[in-house]
């Protein structure tokens, strides 16, 4: 039987939310026995634990059939990749930032300018689309200290809250490229395992659909369900159905869980009791 390999980051966060995802979808993975591949007992899937950079490439060349990735490592290696599902996490961008004090007057500002950063890739084609003549200095490392060091003018690197600019004295003056985690696959995946990639992506799918989703159950009075139908309007339709005591019906719906409270506290005055709250673990739309 084939199994579709799937790359992942060895650790971190985007490791641990890869693998939440994958738990969530049903392919489970005895994570505290983890070896550099391990196989699922519970879908056709085993996972191939890599660093991050070198997913990519190992996707391209079919060392793994598929991987999860941010997009911006897809973008600065460049190799040729599909990307099969946009995941919903890991978000951040990529962005230009300056010393706090200096005055940014647009992209011109950094002609003449060093720009440290670990993504040389895609810093180089933003300066080519912006006519910017600027030096490139490649650090692996903390890149957002490079200024204060004297190694370079500004900085071209990941943010995510943006505290570490803040607290290394530099502002964000341009964001360009914003960044999530993807599944990308390998172009050449033969049709048994497309099948399998098939299956994992709708089970995804459900998994992501769910996120932020209350499932709602109350007790209604017959005259007042238009009224309560009028606030919680369902994905299709709300399920209704007769309780054993006169005149009453239980109504069942589907809401966002921002606004929770204030269709709770609508429905009470429409007359809805006994209202049950649950959490949506999975939906198949």
């Amino acid at each position: 039987m084939s199994m579709l390999r799937i790359a992942i980051q060895t650790k971190g966060r985007l490791n641990e939310q890869s693998v939440a995802l994958l738990q969530d979808a049903g392919v489970s993975v005895d994570d505290s026995k983890r070896k550099f591949l391990s196989a699922s007992k519970t879908f056709p899937v085993e996972l191939l634990y890599l660093r991050d950079d070198d997913i990519p490439q190992a996707v391209s060349m079919g060392a793994a059939d598929a991987g999860i990735v941010g997009y911006n490592e897809v973008l600065e290696r460049g190799f040729d990749v599909d990307i099969a599902d946009k995941l919903g996490f890991g978000a951040c961008r990529i962005s230009l930032a300056i010393p706090k004090d200096e005055q940014y007057d647009g992209p011109q500002y950094f002609n003449g300018k060093r720009i440290a950063t670990s993504y040389p890739a895609i810093l180089k084609d933003w300066l080519k689309k912006n006519n910017v003549d600027a030096q490139i200095h490649t650090i692996a490392g903390s890149v957002e200290i490079a200024p204060a060091a004297g190694m370079a003018d500004a900085i071209f690197d990941i943010v995510s809250s943006g505290g570490t600019l803040v607290s290394n004295g530099l502002k964000e003056v341009e964001k360009v490229v914003f960044s999530e985690a993807v599944l990308i696959t390998n172009k050449a995946l033969s049709e048994d395992k497309k099948e399998i990639l098939d299956k994992l992506v709708f089970r995804f799918n459900a998994v992501r659909d769910s996120k932020g989703l209350k499932y709602l159950m109350m007790n209604i009075p017959n005259g007042k369900i238009e009224d309560a139908l009028k606030i919680v309007p369902a994905m299709k339709s709300p399920t209704i159905l007769p309780l054993a005591e006169t005149g009453w019906s239980s109504l069942h719906t589907v809401v966002a869980e921002e606004v929770l409270w204030e269709k709770i506290e609508a429905l009470k005055e429409v007359g809805a009791t006994g209202i049950l709250v649950t959490s949506v673990e999975k939906l198949v739309l």
